[in-house]
């Protein structure tokens, strides 16, 4: 047996497979068990040569990728099962950074510094992990409560709803000053510099992706995508299918967002806005929207590159002599990056495929 790509395209779903659906979600997870757990190994992997280093400056960087993957596995969720292309799930990871804040901060710091919260918000104090989860819940409440009007929308329709829907949540996050601080910092937030609770949470984005993917209602929602006509002649109902996608990756945004305060210690409005999502989105399109493992495999890929090309702005130095890149260098290579994949593989480095273990005798 050897580590290879999926023949099973988890995209390629037809509204006839849907009618059967147990047969067809049976056959989908047993093609796919694998793809979770060898993501996860990717994951640990990386933790594990990390910790060994016992670089802090690495181990931060690394951080940062599996909130990244977090959050990338968040977007798959939706877009890669929807088809419709979202720029407002940012915003459930600024609720659930802001809601993590709220919970862990010290209630002197808060009652000085955000005097409009709940008394019950303003004497709580949670452990960080109490607090994730929490916020995760938050996030979902939230994509609920957007989701039961958005979710009636398709197409280019739908992704102008989530801009404004973004735009929204950035607007009152920057304005509610005795809530959220307004544009200043809110500090305070307990620091985790341990990198096993983030890799805790990336595997478990993955786990429920998976899940997701391979259930009744992923399943459908695929179908509802590729062919809407005959899969609501099929029974399907796209709103609601599309609705239980997007709560469920809020809820995986919220997680993220938590994860992000805890990893910097500090939130504002801005850093959950356009520039996160334009780095997340351009993971998920270099990887590949279609598929779980691209989600991941694109965030490895472009942390890496991100991390290089930070190293090289910094400046290096050869005989005598410090060389430079120009600030910026690394929007402009994402961006160059995006059109290119656009370009010569619409469907992103993994395409619709899983890396799974490969087998000759599986299908006999």
């Amino acid at each position: 047996m050897s580590v290879a790509s999926s023949s099973v395209d988890t995209q390629a779903v037809s509204p006839a497979s849907v009618a059967r659906h147990k047969p067809a979600r049976f056959a989908l997870a047993r093609k796919t068990v694998m793809t979770p757990f060898l993501l996860s190994l990717l994951l640990i992997a990386i933790a594990v040569i990390t910790f060994m280093t016992g670089s802090r400056p690495f181990s931060q960087t690394v951080i940062d990728v599996l909130v990244r993957v977090t959050l990338v596995v968040g977007l798959y969720v939706f877009i890669g099962n929807s088809g419709i292309l979202s720029f407002g799930h940012i915003g459930f990871t600024c609720l659930g950074a802001y809601a993590a804040a709220w919970m862990t901060i010290n209630p002197v710091m808060k009652g000085g510094s955000l005097p409009g919260l709940p008394q019950f918000l303003l004497d709580m104090r949670l452990p960080y992990w109490q607090s994730a989860v929490l916020a995760a819940v938050f996030a979902g409440v939230v994509a609920l409560i957007f989701g039961r009007v958005l979710m009636r929308l398709s197409g280019i329709a739908a992704s102008i709803a989530t801009f404004a829907m973004l735009a929204m949540i950035n607007t009152v996050y920057a304005n509610w000053d005795s809530v959220t601080g307004g544009t200043n910092s809110v500090v305070g937030i307990p620091i985790i510099r341990t990198i096993w609770p983030y890799l805790i949470g990336a595997v478990a984005a993955i786990f429920l992706a998976w899940a997701h993917a391979i259930s009744r209602s992923g399943l459908a929602l695929r179908a509802s995508r590729d062919e809407p006509t005959a899969a609501a002649a099929s029974g399907v109902d796209i709103p609601r299918e599309r609705l239980v996608a997007f709560v469920v990756s809020g809820a995986i945004m919220g997680l993220g967002g938590a994860m992000s305060a805890h990893s910097v210690g500090v939130v504002t409005p801005d850093a959950f806005y356009l520039g996160l999502t334009f780095i997340t989105l351009s993971m998920l399109v270099v990887g590949g929207m279609g598929s779980l493992s691209g989600a991941v495999i694109g965030v490895v890929l472009l942390s890496g590159l991100i991390q290089f090309l930070r190293w090289l702005e910094e400046g290096i130095s050869l005989a005598g002599t410090t060389l430079a890149l120009p600030r910026g260098v690394q929007e402009i290579a994402l961006g160059i990056i995006m059109i290119v994949i656009l370009a010569l593989r619409p469907s992103g480095l993994m395409g619709n495929r899983e890396i799974t273990l490969a087998s000759r005798n599986r299908d006999k």
